[in-house]
């Protein structure tokens, strides 16, 4: 295949499943809309995620926090003082750029992180923009979106948009842990819109200033904690590959000791081997120990400590984290799903088909029913047809175009089965439906379509 990557984007944007957001007016960057495939491949992936982490557990427990809360938060967490990129500007083209993402000093999103103490500009880095090599000196730059909260737009009313929803969890946790009657060890999970003010966001929506993530912080008895990291490191590698993404373009990338966050103890990256790098951070897992929990009981004054009442012990408990984001799972997902091959034609020849070969949960839509013409007989059988199919399935009427021509772009969508109704329909009350992995055709009783549907997308 020439380039995966522009491959997925065109059909991302022919297709409505992703495109630049306010492109009248010539875009933003770094800016997505998700268009009507988009948004349910989106919700579908999310749908999976809080599934696999809250429905079918029973030691995790929903939240959704505010976007904008009180600075004190961000104080306490250090998002202030560390929450920072090294931001360098070349001094031919004046264009600015994150620092270790420059070629020659990182691979780009290779994971390490620097900041203006310790990343080495003698490495002589080439500007992206203009191919020169001078740069200013590296400064930090923070990454948090900064506004304000009422008419007046001082420093008194300064707040800021969440750079990630762990902190609005650790702030409610007593007040979970309480309502919810859980015991420890248990998850709060939570699913929500976060922003981060990147210098180089890029490579679609890989890398946004405006993103969504999907994140667990798993309480646990310190102690305890190594053991349910290596288990939630197992559990997350494997949600993925249940959800069709190839073992083989997926690893486990262990942090050096110089490149954890402030707040951990340990955190190993699940990479994705996107096209536009060797390896690119899909999931992060970290063990957080209690840093939070105590951080926000010494700024807040408010004991954020847990009572076990087993063993009469009150500590802070140690914290393990999966953190996701949705869009790089929907990137990733659309990646491992696309196939070009050759496939039957009509007329008994072969013909390019683009497939979009996406696990059955996450497919946008389920079933397409599609009338073999606009025929007016035809009409009323197949409005039956998805009328008895749409209340149960996210389904879609084609009648445009040629039949096989409708079947190529289902199959681009990623719509796993289709059903066609012909005229023999109105005679024997059959339909036929059609695998898209497969193509193979099966012709059944309608009376049977839901419960063959059933079968097939469980």
């Amino acid at each position: 295949m020439p380039d995966l990557m522009d491959s997925v984007t065109s059909l991302a944007k022919r297709r409505g499943f992703v495109f630049p957001s306010s492109e009248i007016y010539g875009g933003l960057r770094s800016s997505w809309d998700y268009g009507p495939l988009g948004v349910e491949l989106k919700n579908n992936v999310k749908r999976a995620w809080w599934r696999r982490m809250v429905q079918l557990r029973d030691d995790v427990v929903g939240l959704d926090a505010a976007v904008i809360m009180s600075p004190k938060v961000w104080e306490a967490s250090g998002h202030l003082d560390v929450f920072t990129d090294p931001l360098v500007e070349c001094r031919n083209c004046h264009q600015r750029f994150r620092a270790d993402h420059l070629p020659g000093v990182h691979a780009p999103q290779s994971g390490h992180e620097e900041d203006e103490t310790t990343l080495d500009m003698a490495a002589r880095p080439t500007c992206p923009n203009c191919g020169h090599h001078e740069f200013t000196d590296p400064r930090n730059f923070n990454l948090m979106f900064k506004t304000h909260m009422g008419p007046v737009p001082d420093e008194d009313n300064a707040v800021y948009l969440r750079p990630e929803t762990a902190q609005g969890t650790f702030v409610d946790f007593v007040a979970v842990q309480q309502v919810s009657r859980k015991k420890i060890p248990f998850g709060i999970a939570q699913i929500g819109k976060s922003f981060r003010n990147e210098i180089t966001p890029g490579n679609f929506i890989y890398r946004m200033r405006e993103f969504e993530q999907m994140e667990l912080e798993f309480f646990v008895k310190p102690g305890t904690d190594e053991e349910w990291h290596d288990r939630w490191i197992a559990d997350r590698m494997s949600w993925y590959t249940d959800l069709g993404i190839r073992p083989e373009h997926l690893r486990l990338r262990e942090h050096d000791k110089d490149e954890l966050s402030h707040y951990s103890k340990r955190t190993v990256d699940i990479e994705y081997a996107f096209p536009f790098t060797d390896w690119g951070e899909l999931e992060g897992i970290a063990n957080r120990t209690d840093f939070d929990l105590k951080r926000h009981q010494e700024a807040s004054g408010q004991d954020t400590t847990y009572f076990d009442p087993d063993t009469e012990e009150r500590y802070h408990p140690y914290v393990i984290e999966p953190a996701a984001g949705a869009d790089r799972a929907v990137l990733a997902f659309l990646l491992d799903a696309y196939r070009e091959e050759e496939a039957p034609s009509a007329s008994g020849k072969t013909e390019r088909r683009t497939v979009l070969a996406l696990h059955r949960d996450l497919a946008p839509v389920k079933v397409a029913v599609l009338p073999l013409s606009r025929n007016e007989k035809l009409v009323p059988a197949a409005r039956e047809v998805f009328d008895l199919v749409k209340v149960r399935w996210m389904s879609d009427y084609d009648d445009a175009g040629s039949i096989g021509r409708r079947y190529r772009r289902q199959d681009e969508a990623g719509t796993p089965l289709c059903v066609t109704v012909d005229f023999d329909s109105l005679d024997d009350r059959q339909v036929t439906v059609r695998d898209r992995d497969s193509m193979n055709q099966d012709r059944l009783p309608i009376d049977e379509l839901a419960d063959h549907l059933q079968e097939k997308l469980t």
